[in-house]
């Protein structure tokens, strides 16, 4: 049985786990008739290797084509259109980088797995217990308490039925009573008396059911409000600040089809009370009387019910998925001029009749009156379809719309000036949207604002637009606060650790451990890193980090780009320690063999530099040595796999030998690294078919550190060394690429 076959089996709490892993970037639907052929591949290799992904990448949309073709066959038009959609979609998301789509596959089957794994096992983790224990309890919460609000409109529908028979039947009685009161000669006193007196004793009933139909609605309004407040200020409130975590790299948000759920249930109950209430008027036109409990009661209940029901019409407007450019899935809220982007809106409360009758508009900055007032704050125009229609059939049956090209152009009417208190990357932005709903005669205005955008002009901005993203998510929930950045607020170490290793985690399979996460906190905290300390924005993102000439989140930024493109399998395999200072390096490497050696990012580039460092000599009196770092320019012509392989140490009167033997702590270099090599150093092919029968002379690049005698390893040649010498070292030994024969022909 298929992975996604077992995953159907299980229970609705589970499944809203797995809604949560797929969304418009690789939609379910995919997942669903692409099944077996998605679970047969190796998204694991292609996560790493980018002519695997790009491989992999053309044989999907291959794939979708087959599976439109099968559409066509059947005559299924709107699955035709979908198919169409989702592949034009994620061609123009991945077609550039299909590495990101194999590592989003990776991770959701990943996570399929890891979902599978706890449904089926009793005895999960103490901290996924006590989290899905929590959420459960909630949602059985929430629940019971929509299952109460319906069950009381249900009871109030029944009444309300009974006293419709009731009146009914009593005005009936009362017409015949009427017409046999006008002809005496056909009862007798005794009767006329007994008639009148069950005709009294029928109105006391009707009136007592009146005010128990009534009383009954007054009492459901407070534990309908009680649920919807519920929805709103709690449930609603936490979904946001997921999507916000979830826009800088955190978990994945949780999907809305619960939520939405919830809230249109309570809607149709609050629909259903007015539906009633208006029944109850109906009655009362046919019969009323003096202290009549439906003419009393009927306008305030009436009030009450519409003003839940519009309360939460609106609150329900929500922005699903916040603004993005297809090009940067992993960037949003940062929007460039001239690029297209994306938002997708949704009403949480889905009513079929609302199916196409709402049309929503987006404005820019509808509410930043105030910041215009900000010297040299910059305004921009919307490009492209700026309405759209709500509508159940494009997003599998959700009451949603999609921005699919928009632009933003900035207005060169106004003048730019650079003594303005913000940069470009500090201005923050926001969409509105509106709509509006006419409802039984009346008009309800929505209106949902997406998070606050930086709006860039070149790409080059884009890091430090990322910055002020990650900034504000991290520390503010309130998406109407632009001026923001006027006055930014420090934060905690404890806050920015975490929000530092999503952004490892969202780019690979590993965040950063408590180690690494301290020897970053070093830089940023030199007086000490604890959880309560605090970090400006200034000492984040602008100013010069220590003695170099950028800043902290440059270096992280520098860092991150090199991990995707040139480490990303190193990365995920944990065997980069990557952060880790020269000090703490000498502490790790001094007890080890010789040959021991650990990777290490560079301090000093801003763009991103990895290095290695070996130790050599007894423990009591080692040396250590570390390479110039290795920038991009370096690793895109040989992988680093390949230079650890074939790295030589080269001085006079000595043969160049490899000093790398162990990965740190004890794995030998070629069992960590072997199965990365380009091809394996022990060919066993005859040299006619290596060099394709040329009789060349097979040649590959290596990196050779030239040294003095007395810095390699050797009785009579090692020396101590102070962290001074150390230092020198590090200048002295520096790679170099060069040809090396490494066959002949016979």
């Amino acid at each position: 049985m298929s992975q996604w076959c077992k995953l159907q089996q299980l229970d609705s709490k589970f499944l809203e786990h797995v809604h949560q892993l797929y969304d418009d970037n690789f939609p379910m639907e995919i997942r669903q008739y692409l099944a077996q052929w998605l679970e047969s591949q190796d998204w694991d290799h292609a996560a790493e290797d980018f002519s695997m992904a790009t491989l992999l990448f053309q044989n999907l949309l291959s794939q979708l084509d087959d599976q439109y073709s099968r559409f066509t066959q059947e005559n299924n038009f709107l699955l035709q259109h979908n198919i169409r959609r989702s592949k034009r979609n994620l061609h123009n998301t991945f077609v550039e980088e299909p590495m990101y789509m194999a590592v989003m596959i990776s991770k959701c089957l990943q996570e399929e797995r890891n979902i599978l794994k706890i449904a089926e096992s009793t005895n999960q983790m103490q901290t996924d217990t006590v989290q899905n224990t929590a959420m459960l309890g909630k949602v059985k919460e929430l629940d019971a308490k929509v299952t109460n609000v319906k069950n009381r409109v249900i009871e109030i529908e029944q009444m309300i039925k009974n006293l419709e028979d009731v009146q009914d039947e009593y005005d009936f009685k009362y017409k015949t009573f009427q017409v046999r009161e006008c002809e005496p000669n056909n009862m007798t006193q005794d009767e006329y008396k007994k008639e009148k007196v069950q005709l009294h004793t029928m109105y006391l009933q009707l009136h007592s059911k009146r005010q128990d139909v009534l009383h009954l609605i007054a009492t459901s309004l407070p534990v309908i409000e009680n649920t919807q407040n519920a929805l709103i200020t709690e449930e609603l409130v936490e979904w946001k600040h997921r999507q916000q975590m979830a826009c800088i790299g955190g978990p994945p948000n949780a999907c809305l089809d619960q939520l939405q759920n919830w809230f249109t249930s309570v809607a149709e109950s609050l629909q259903q009370i007015l539906q009633q209430l208006k029944k109850l008027e109906e009655l009362e036109q046919k019969f009323t009387y003096e202290a009549d409990p439906i003419t009393q009661q009927k306008k305030g209940l009436y009030e009450r019910t519409w003003s839940l029901f519009k309360q939460l019409i609106q609150s329900s407007f929500v922005v699903e998925r916040q603004p993005c450019m297809p090009t940067h899935p992993q960037r949003p809220l940062v929007l460039k001029t001239g690029v297209q982007f994306t938002v997708k809106l949704r009403l949480l409360v889905k009513l079929q009749e609302l199916n196409y009758k709402l049309k929503v508009q987006v404005q820019f900055d509808k509410d930043v009156s105030e910041k215009v007032t900000v010297k040299g704050f910059r305004k921009f125009n919307i490009l492209g379809t700026n309405t759209k229609v709500l509508n159940l059939e494009e997003s599998n049956g959700s009451l949603s719309a999609e921005f699919r090209h928009l632009q933003l152009k900035e207005q060169k009417n106004v003048s730019r000036s650079n003594e303005g208190p913000l940069i470009v990357t500090e201005e923050l932005h926001s969409l509105c949207f509106e709509t509006k709903l006419e409802q039984n005669g009346l008009l309800i205005e929505l209106e949902t604002t997406s998070l606050p955008i930086v709006v860039i002009s070149n790409v080059s901005q884009l890091p430090n637009g990322w910055a002020s993203i990650l900034w504000y998510n991290m520390l503010m929930d309130e998406p109407k606060n632009l001026s923001f950045f006027l006055n930014p607020p420090c934060a905690r170490w404890s806050q920015l650790s975490e929000v530092l290793s999503w952004q490892f985690s969202s780019v690979t399979k590993r965040g950063l451990s408590s180690d690494q996460l301290d020897m970053i906190g070093e830089k940023l905290l030199p007086n000490g890193c604890t959880p309560d300390g605090l970090i400006s924005w200034a000492r984040f993102c602008k100013e010069n980090l220590n003695d170099k000439n950028f800043a902290f989140w440059l270096w992280i930024e520098g860092i991150l780009e090199l991990i995707r493109k040139h480490l990303l399998f190193l990365w995920n395999d944990g065997h980069i320690m990557g952060f880790v200072s020269k000090e703490q390096e000498r502490i790790l490497l001094k007890e080890m063999e010789t040959g021991t050696f650990l990777l290490r990012f560079s301090e000093s580039s801003r763009e991103g530099a990895i290095t290695f460092t070996w130790v050599e000599g007894p423990a009591n009196d080692p040396s250590f040595h570390s390479v110039e770092p290795y920038t991009r320019k370096e690793l895109s012509a040989v992988s680093l796999p390949d230079i650890i392989r074939n790295y030589k140490v080269m001085a006079a009167e000595n043969f160049p030998e490899n000093p790398l033997k162990y990965l740190y702590p004890c794995t030998p270099k070629d069992n960590a690294f072997g199965k990365y090599y380009s091809r394996h150093k022990d060919s066993s092919e005859p040299m006619d078919v290596v060099s394709g029968g040329k009789g060349y002379i097979r040649t590959e690049l290596i990196s050779v550190s030239e040294v003095h005698p007395s810095r390699l390893p050797g009785p009579e040649a090692l020396l101590p060394m102070s962290p001074e010498e150390f230092d020198q070292v590090v200048q002295e030994v520096t790679s170099a690429e060069i040809m090396m024969c490494t066959e002949c022909t016979p």
